[in-house]
């Protein structure tokens, strides 16, 4: 576009700091001056990109721009945002999943002074709309509703687990194949890894604020998924979807519970009943018994071992169930679309077989950070870990010795280079110390996993305090590709370890009688500031693609410290979370 304005050769002109230059004139056009005129223009096919020698911002240590106003208190999130004359509600939703409203007295309620409309909201849920956030609340308390409790009444976690394990002989897809896992000789070795229902947990409880305006409607929404609220409300609405305006706030935590849009829903529903703003508001205990959960899983695990105690043949049964299914998505042959990014197979096993049997659940579902991976990773790196001390072997060379044969594995769309994972095994070996003396009373345990195309790696150094353990240290290494920004790419490593800290040693939702146990942080509790572990955060240096990174730090770590604690006491931890076990 540079170079059609000002009559030159496109050669003549380079990119720089957000502009273009013309070389020999100095002449200068920053992008925003050149965009009208590129946006007619086809894409180039032949444009020289810039060498990874040259980069002069990729690469670097750079701080994040928003940490100023999250430091000083003027960044606005959903729960911050305010209209003027705006409302507030809170909602009452039935307890049981699958429950419904039926009937509601509202005589109590309305006699709370600033309560100005108490009313039905879909099928499951009665409104209470105030002038304040404590009449709101005030008005809820004393609302009384009976409830439908629908065909789940009796449900509990006891029994969705008794039917993940009833299906494991049920009818299977392969997920990846190779070889054949029934013509391996060798000693047989079989493990079986329960995981619980667990939630999102995000510090800012599920908000949104709605204006409905008769024609049009305008929210303001702490959402991954803004698309998604415009699409679904607009529906229910009657409105175009150009008529729903979705403003995106900073959101308090997401971890994959803000691609859910339920209290955007909520919000749009409530304003267009009392025909004015509303801010719909969760209480923490809200969002911990009404949220759906990341799924309940089972898995089979089993092993031949040759001669010298290495996997002659290696199958991994994935039971679980879909996200995707309950949600609508199309299911292309059986496969869940989440496990071809989330559930490869790096080790290059001569004969091995990864298969998935899907299950009904009736608890509703959502994805949460590193979903399936932080399944399956726990189970097959424990798994691995038993192997190698079945065989009587260092369970890092180990890991080395399986990965050393140098070929590629086809995952579905994604090809896994096992030299990769090696290059960062033998990095988290040197810098975490293994083999080196620890503290007394201190253990060491390994684990590494591949998702979303990216490689990682990690040591967790614990001690045992009673039957708990402690963690001191995590190392964690990764192949992520190039790293646009290695401050960025620590951060991501030490967030995930401390999320992914609390899901191993006390994160699970529990069923009774159709309802969620748990409530607040008292009994889901996230991990405190003095039991947080030293994290240190390394990565191959590359000039491969980018990949992900947001969640690729959480699947190793549950399997690296039960591996520790069989390190400890010779014990194994099969089922999580570990201080459950």
């Amino acid at each position: 576009a540079a170079a059609l304005q000002w009559s030159v050769g496109r050669d003549t002109c380079k990119a720089e700091n957000g502009a273009v230059i013309h070389t020999p004139t100095n002449r200068k056009a920053t992008y925003g001056e050149l965009a009208s005129k590129a946006a007619t223009l086809a894409v180039p096919t032949d444009a020289p990109l810039k060498k990874p020698a040259d980069y002069k911002i990729v690469g670097t240590r750079l701080p994040r721009i928003d940490t100023p106003s999250k430091t000083n208190g003027t960044a606005e999130f959903g729960i911050d945002f305010r209209l003027p004359g705006m409302k507030y509600a809170f909602l009452e939703r039935c307890p049981v999943f699958g429950g419904k409203v039926a009937n509601f007295d509202d005589g109590a309620a309305k006699q709370v002074s600033g309560v100005t409309y108490v009313g039905k909201i879909g099928d499951s849920s009665v409104a209470v709309v105030a002038d304040s956030i404590w009449a709101a609340m005030e008005g809820r308390r004393a609302l009384k509703v009976t409830w439908d409790e629908g065909p789940h009444k009796d449900l509990t976690s006891a029994a969705v687990m008794d039917g993940l394990k009833k299906a494991t002989d049920g009818k299977s897809v392969s997920l990846y194949s190779a070889g054949n896992v029934t013509s391996a000789a060798g000693r047989r070795h079989t493990a079986e890894y329960e995981l619980p229902f667990m939630c999102h947990a995000p510090m800012e409880p599920g908000n949104c604020t709605a204006h409905f305006q008769g024609s049009k409607l305008e929210m303001w929404a702490p959402t991954q998924v803004p698309q998604d609220c415009r699409d679904t409300v607009a529906q229910l609405l009657s409105l175009p979807p150009e008529k729903v305006i979705v403003n995106v706030t900073l959101m308090g935590g997401g971890f994959g519970r803000r691609l859910e849009h339920d209290y955007a829903v909520e919000a749009a529903l409530v304003s267009k009943a009392i025909n004015g703003p509303v801010k719909v508001m969760w209480t923490r205990e809200d969002d911990m018994k009404n949220s759906p959960y990341r799924p309940s899983s089972f898995h089979k695990l089993t092993a031949s071992l040759d001669s010298e105690g290495y996997p002659a043949a290696f199958t991994h049964r994935i039971i679980a169930p879909s996200i995707s299914a309950q949600k609508g998505y199309p299911i292309e042959g059986g496969v869940d679309p989440d496990l071809k990014d989330e559930a490869p197979l790096v080790y290059p096993f001569a004969n091995a077989s990864l298969e998935y049997v899907q299950t009904e659940s009736a608890i509703p579902l959502a994805w949460m950070r590193a979903v399936y991976a932080l399944q399956v990773g726990f189970a097959s790196e424990s798994f691995i870990d038993e192997l190698a001390a079945a065989a009587g072997k260092d369970p890092l060379e180990y890991r080395l010795h399986i990965l050393s044969k140098d070929t590629e594995i086809k995952y579905f769309d994604a090809t896994w280079h096992p030299a990769r994972m090696k290059a960062v095994l033998e990095m988290v070996r040197h810098k975490s110390g293994w083999g080196q003396p620890l503290p007394a009373g201190h253990h060491r345990g390994v684990a590494c996993f591949g998702c979303f195309s990216t490689y990682m790696a990690e040591v967790v150094e614990i001690s045992m305090e009673g039957n708990k353990p402690k963690v001191h240290r995590v190392v964690a290494v990764t192949d992520c590709g190039q790293v646009v920004n290695p401050a960025i790419l620590e951060q991501q490593i030490q967030g995930g370890i401390v999320y992914g800290l609390a899901n191993a040693l006390r994160a699970q939702i529990t069923i009774d009688k159709g309802r969620t146990v748990q409530a607040n942080f008292d009994e889901y509790s996230p991990i405190r500031m003095n039991e947080c572990p030293k994290v240190e955060a390394y990565f191959v240096q590359s000039t491969e693609s980018p990949t992900g990174i947001g969640e690729p730090s959480i699947p190793p770590l549950a399997p690296a410290i039960c591996n520790a604690i069989f390190a400890a006491t010779k014990k194994r931890v099969r089922k999580l979370p570990i201080l459950s076990s």
